[in-house]
């Protein structure tokens, strides 16, 4: 977006209102903003009743987020206190970050805890500084890029072999033969990487193992073109252009100044359907590769994480849940949720270290047997 500096004086208030929105967790593509522009422009506007009206149509605030987006709005435009606003919102509302935002509230002191004893709904916000340790990833990055399953694009190429006829080419050569018949031309449809999808869950049960799927998450990033990265705990954080920083400890130090809930509560399901509930989001879930990574212990009731499930799953080409529990040999999928989800998912796989999580991701284009014939049988 253009800088606000270089805009119009009277256009400013208008792009910093946007700016406002997406730092308050709204969701507001590029497109939006240039529609809101235009549509201010033939409106007038005659009144600030016109650029609300204008806000809405081209913004499009989802239903549950009309209030907040007004308070955004009366808070920019007309001063109004925010914190008051704020409070009308739902407590248990999901804060989506795809960039930089504000500080909300310091970190709680975290007791002492072990394995999935870590795992609660609670919100609680931290930080985190990484150095990351000297693991050589470099094969993976270097093969990940054709390890990804692919797809027939609508895109074609020419080929010597019998495939199908390009007629319009074909026509084409024969007129400039004078009407002998040519070698006829042949085409065929592209093959194309599908898109690789990571979910990252940070929460305190997953502590000991988030700088390496991090660090892991880096190496896909860097190794192939169409990879997104998400991390997750009580709130949802893209941290993909964080990890396109070719230096790993740039990029790494990047990502833990995006992400606020670090080491805290979790809570699955409701991440899960905030990002399904994005359609920019939900788009990257289209057709591809999605890989879960998460101890799956969803404390409380679990129908927001299967219903999160099920909608991936019919989104998905392949949807994989990578569990370091998987790497303990006494793990089954007992619990509530995982019983549930588990004829949804394509995979149920150990990612208790980057060399077993590593070598699951470069076998992607391969097909295996799904989750439910793998663990029933283990069961």
């Amino acid at each position: 977006m253009t800088p606000v500096d270089d805009l119009p004086r009277a256009a400013r208030p208008l792009v910093g209102f946007v700016r406002h929105l997406r730092r308050h967790g709204f969701s507001v593509a590029p497109e939006q903003a240039i529609a809101f522009m235009r549509a201010i422009t033939l409106l007038g506007p005659k009144s600030m009743a016109d650029i609300r009206l204008a806000a809405l149509s081209t913004l499009a605030p989802q239903p549950d987020q009309r209030k907040t987006f007004e308070a955004l709005f009366r808070s920019w435009f007309f001063g109004a206190d925010l914190v008051a606003a704020e409070g009308e919102s739902e407590e248990d509302e999901t804060e989506i970050k795809d960039d930089g935002g504000p500080d909300e509230q310091e970190p709680d002191i975290l007791k002492s805890e072990e394995g999935g004893e870590l795992s609660s709904s609670a919100e609680q916000l931290s930080r985190r500084s990484f150095i990351p340790g000297a693991a050589r990833l470099s094969e993976i990055e270097r093969h990940i890029a054709g390890s990804l399953p692919r797809r027939r694009s609508f895109r074609t190429r020419r080929t010597s072999s019998v495939r199908t006829l390009d007629l319009r080419r074909s026509l084409r050569s024969i007129l400039r033969a004078d009407g002998d018949i040519p070698v006829p031309v042949w085409r065929q449809r592209r093959s194309v990487p599908r898109r690789l999808l990571v979910l990252i869950d940070v929460s305190g049960s997953m502590k000991q193992h988030t700088e390496d799927y991090l660090t892991l998450a880096h190496a896909l990033v860097r190794g192939a073109a169409l990879v997104e990265v998400f991390t997750f705990a009580t709130r949802l954080t893209r941290v993909t252009s964080a990890l396109r920083i070719r230096d790993r400890n740039q990029a790494l130090a990047r990502a833990s100044a995006l992400v606020d809930d670090w080491d805290g509560g979790t809570q699955i399901g409701a991440t899960l359907l905030a990002f399904l509930s994005v359609p920019r989001f939900a788009s990257f879930a289209r057709g591809a590769a999605v890989v879960i990574v998460s101890d799956a212990l969803e404390r409380g009731d679990p129908a927001a994480m299967i219903m999160a499930t099920r909608r991936f799953s019919s989104r998905a080409h392949r949807l994989s849940l990578a569990t370091p529990l998987a790497g303990d040999p006494r793990f089954r999928p007992e619990t509530e949720a995982l019983k549930a989800i588990l004829p949804m998912l394509d995979d149920l796989v150990d990612a208790s270290s980057i060399a077993r999580l590593g070598d699951f991701l470069l076998s992607l284009a391969h097909p295996a047997p799904n989750a439910q014939t793998i663990w029933g049988r283990v069961s």
